[in-house]
């Protein structure tokens, strides 16, 4: 990818000098994969407040949860000299983009509006490249988070489970009341949240950042990594047999519909549940992914302005100011499901799930317990990443045994390094 985008770059410096000379371009356009219901209406408040500016929005999503398609997408942009104005990205992948020297600096606008005061350092390690501005943060997910059916969940006794034995006997009332247990999407980056959460939950997050983070092949190999995929066999079994390929904000849906008891999914999944009218308390409950209370696995979205042109740098400062208003940020995330990237912003007008959300992310920084997600690309670079998926979902599926698993895992990532 690099050497096809170095390329690429070369090109696109040669449209960035034919277009200095050019008028302003209050316009800008943007990749994103933001296409589901509740996401779609959190990227028309970013829309909406920028047209309030004067600049118009040309849309370009690319459907697809994590992100990969999109970045295919980009690629094939940037190889024709034709990047797009501003990309949602995650994690390892501004990094990689940054390093081929075709993104846009934005210390100016950072230092002139205190950026570096207000967001999180696990977060500016992904926006800066090289000590520069690069990317302005929208937002913060966690991974580990559990959504329930309200009704359900008082049918199975009302109590959150706090380790993976709960869940197990909650999934085992769901099933009793004839409703699919837990809501699955068989993609392979839904298998790898899931799993990651299971890691989380069984080892802890010392054993977490030893496995997934740092790649110690005893920890991907030993008895904790064994009851990790031996648990993963087992929440297959409380899938229903339609899971394979299904999107996220699908499985979402069965959860709403009361079809199913739980989906373990991040926090963007709320954004369905309140399209849906749903409140959260009341029609549907949050908590975090049993045995993992006190920790939050994080992602955060991010808009990474491009190389594109001097007349078009106002329209990219604008759009990347907006990204960092205060008000915006609440406005976005309490639609999104998320919480703000601003660690100044007040939690009043944010649900409880959010209040939840924003309390633990503080929390979990505070005590150490706060750590990229693997699955949304803040653990790991790219080809480490998809590496892992492979062996994660297969696994998942069946078509290899956990024994094969543990020894395919650091087979893979090594050969990914």
């Amino acid at each position: 990818m690099r050497t096809i985008a170095k390329l690429a770059a070369g090109t696109a410096l040669l449209a960035l000098s034919a277009g200095s000379a050019s008028a302003q371009d209050k316009s800008v356009e943007v990749l994103h994969w933001w296409t589901a219901g509740g996401e779609a209406a959190a990227v028309n408040v970013l829309k909406e407040n920028l047209e309030g500016e004067g600049v118009s929005w040309t849309d370009m999503p690319v459907a697809g949860g994590g992100g990969t398609q999109a970045m295919t997408a980009l690629r094939a942009r940037v190889t024709s000299g034709d990047a797009p104005t501003a990309v949602q990205m995650l994690g390892f992948d501004i990094k990689d983009w940054a390093e081929l020297g075709v993104v846009a600096n934005l210390n100016d606008l950072a230092a002139e509006e205190g950026w570096d005061d207000v967001v999180p350092a696990a977060l500016q390690e992904f926006s800066k490249y090289d000590g520069n501005w690069i990317a302005a943060p929208v937002n913060v997910h966690s991974t580990n988070w559990l959504w329930v059916n309200k009704e359900a969940f008082d049918a199975a006794g009302g109590e959150e489970p706090t380790d993976f034995a709960g869940l197990i006997a909650m999934l085992d009332s769901f099933k009793e009341q004839g409703i699919t247990p837990l809501a699955h999407g068989g993609q392979p980056w839904q298998d790898a949240t899931l799993w990651e959460n299971v890691v989380l939950s069984v080892g802890g997050m010392d054993f977490y950042r030893e496995a997934v983070i740092d790649l110690n092949e005893e920890a991907l190999t030993g008895d904790t990594m064994r009851e990790v995929f031996d648990h993963m066999t087992q929440l297959a079994t409380y899938f229903d047999e339609n899971f394979s390929g299904r999107d996220w904000n699908l499985a979402s849906a069965m959860v709403i519909e009361g079809e199913a008891g739980a989906q373990q999914m991040g926090d963007w999944a709320k954004g369905e549940f309140l399209r849906a009218d749903l409140t959260p308390g009341e029609d549907f409950v949050c908590m975090r992914f049993p045995g993992t209370q006190g920790s939050v696995l994080f992602n955060s979205d991010q808009f990474v302005m491009f190389e594109v042109g001097d007349d078009q740098r106002e329209a990219q400062s604008l759009m990347a100011s907006a990204v960092m208003d205060p008000a915006f940020q609440v406005a976005f995330n309490t639609v999104k499901g998320s919480v703000p990237a601003r660690t100044d912003v007040e939690d009043t007008e944010f649900d409880d799930c959010g209040k939840k959300g924003m309390a633990d992310l503080a929390e979990a920084a505070e005590s150490g317990n706060l750590a990229g997600s693997m699955a949304h690309g803040h653990a790991q670079p790219a080809a480490v990443k998809e590496a892992m998926y492979d062996v994660i979902t297969q696994h998942l599926n069946g078509q290899i045994t956990t024994d094969e698993a543990l020894e395919r895992l650091p087979q893979a990532v090594a050969s990914a390094q």
